[in-house]
């Protein structure tokens, strides 16, 4: 009975799949930037409207097959929200329990779209109290803890399958450039950059790997000092990405550079790009594209051309309370205008003077 339980999940699973189409790649709009194409992945097309969809699929996948889940089972998730949402959706649609432990400072969208889906949310006042909150909830309900933190890595298949990279590479295949000099991608589980980094090694293409970290955030600091004992006390400002430990599913030896990414930079970036697609994004999209940026600027003082490949983690709709609240960005983040003065510059000339940037 239990195998066949199983075995319907995962029939269910793979239908809602099929019945999904590919995110759209979109090439940004940078007439002043000659020879220098950049491209955004559009995730936050998915049924949850984020990158984490993909995620929430594989975990749910790798669970049902390792008997980690079964008919009833609680699943219990750490998370800061866009994984939650995700999770909360597959846990619908198999008909089981879901809970998301989670910072008290989430952005309430995503809290709603858990509770949409029918999950609860499970408050901490503090990132680093996700973890061990999540296990204690496991064994008081006899549930199952996903722990994308550590299985992110491995639950998906970096060696193709319709990955994200495998998407990637796809799609640039007509383009001006097809094979990316960089891809851009921020790290919160880790488990994208390290599907992308093994796949770039794994198809033996020309393409680096950069990482970009938010600050409040211990990635950078762990790529350079290789210590996987750092932590930081304060959380990341920008939701989905940056944590304050070293990540299990974080693979440094996937990353050729890593870039630290202030805060107001991201923010300011988001409204520079509003300009340019008509749209809001979150602020981890704002740390991938302020780092593709100061690629692509670099790239044309060299006078080397090529493509630049990042990702829309998510809309900016889940965060009109905060990033695109000018009173929360005044407490929380601090001026954009150098930031802001800088993209200007750089829209016209394609030169990127980067405040205090690392």
């Amino acid at each position: 009975m239990t195998n066949s339980w199983v075995n319907q999940a995962i029939e269910k699973i793979e239908a809602d799949f099929q019945r999904s189409a590919d995110t759209h790649l979109i090439k940004l709009d940078t007439p002043n930037l000659l020879g220098i194409n950049i491209y955004l992945k559009d995730e936050s097309t998915h049924p949850t409207g984020s990158l984490k969809h993909r995620l929430a699929r594989s975990l749910f996948l790798y669970a049902l097959c390792n008997g980690w889940i079964k008919e009833g089972t609680t699943v219990i998730e750490s998370s800061s929200g866009s994984t939650a949402v995700s999770e909360a959706y597959f846990a619908r649609l198999l008909g089981l329990p879901f809970i998301a432990v989670m910072p008290s400072t989430t952005a309430k969208k995503k809290i709603q779209q858990i509770e949409f889906y029918g999950g609860q949310c499970h408050f901490v006042d503090h990132s680093s109290k996700i973890y061990a909150e999540s296990e204690r909830l496991a064994q008081q309900l006899d549930g199952h803890y996903m722990d994308q933190f550590t299985y992110a890595e491995r639950a998906t298949d970096w060696r193709g399958n319709n990955n994200i990279a495998n998407s990637i590479f796809d799609q640039m295949e007509k383009e001006q450039f097809p094979i990316p000099t960089w891809i851009v991608m921020s790290p919160g589980t880790g488990g994208t950059s390290a599907t992308i980094g093994r796949y770039i090694r794994y198809q033996r293409l020309n393409t680096k790997l950069c990482v970009v970290d938010p600050e409040n955030s211990v990635f950078y600091d762990f790529f350079h000092s290789g210590d996987q004992n750092i932590s930081c006390c304060n959380g990341s400002k920008i939701e989905g990405i940056g944590r304050p430990r070293a990540e299990p599913s974080f693979i440094a030896g996937v990353v050729d550079e890593m870039r630290k990414i202030p805060d107001p930079a991201s923010i300011a970036t988001i409204n520079w790009l509003e300009k340019i697609i008509g749209r809001k994004t979150g602020a981890s999209t704002g740390t991938n594209l302020y780092g593709a940026l100061q690629l692509a600027s670099e790239m044309a003082a060299k006078g080397e051309t090529g493509s630049i490949v990042t990702l829309i983690c998510d809309s900016g709709e889940r965060y009109l309370d905060t990033y695109y609240n000018s009173e929360w960005i005044e407490q929380n983040i601090g001026d954009l205008t150098p930031y802001q003065e800088a993209l200007e510059h750089f829209s016209s000339t394609s030169v990127l003077n980067c405040p205090n940037s690392n």
